[in-house]
């Protein structure tokens, strides 16, 4: 196409940047889309008050403050961990269970302390994502993921961020942790999400 037309990727998280950055350049690749990060913009700033009250209505959110300083198209996330036997949490507090600036090794630990003694069928849990893609025009659109998991007795991998060491994914047969990229993109809320996004993109923005 003889167009060129940016997406900015709206988050702080290095970690979750660069794989967003790389799901979207291998799905939209040969669209003429740029992929682009805040960390292009100077002026932009990552930190937005997240005061949704679904994963949606926050990563709406981010999206739209994205637009706003950048004056580009922009797509963001929220997402989290559920624990069915926690009541669903940390959930839409993932990031800030046990306060925002804590180490995702110490949540884990956390979760592991109150997940002692709960047996494996009642261990059941799920990442969730879900994107939020804002035009400069202020159209929204909108993009879910799930997978499902259980919790583990014990931290295991070297890949992924976040609560990934700690989830046991049955359709992969491996810990979110223990997945290289690519497996993990397949199989992941984000990667799903993404995906969806990427369709999304192709079929109501770019047409």
């Amino acid at each position: 196409m003889d167009r060129q037309i940016e997406l900015v990727v709206a988050t702080g998280n290095p970690k979750k940047s660069g794989e967003m950055v790389t799901i979207l350049s291998a799905g939209l690749a040969g669209d003429g889309m740029t992929i682009r990060t805040l960390a292009d913009f100077p002026n932009a700033s990552a930190e937005v008050e997240e005061t949704g009250t679904t994963f949606a209505e926050n990563a709406e959110l981010k999206a739209r403050a994205a637009v706003a300083t950048t004056r580009r198209m922009s797509i963001a996330d929220d997402g989290g961990l559920e624990v069915d036997a926690l009541g669903g949490a940390p959930g839409l507090h993932s990031k800030r269970f046990l306060g925002a600036e804590t180490p995702f090794p110490e949540k884990m630990r956390r979760i592991l302390e109150l997940m002692r003694g709960v047996p494996d069928a009642e261990r059941t849990c799920r990442f969730r994502c879900a994107v939020a893609i804002c035009t400069v025009d202020g159209r929204i659109y909108r993009c879910d993921g799930v997978c499902e998991g259980r919790i583990s007795h014990e931290m295991r991998g070297g890949y992924g961020f976040g609560y990934d060491q700690i989830v046991f994914v049955p359709e992969a047969g491996r810990h979110m942790a223990e997945l290289p990229p690519e497996a993990k993109h397949r199989v992941s809320h984000r990667g799903k999400a993404l995906a969806c996004a990427i369709e999304v993109i192709r079929q109501s923005i770019l047409l």
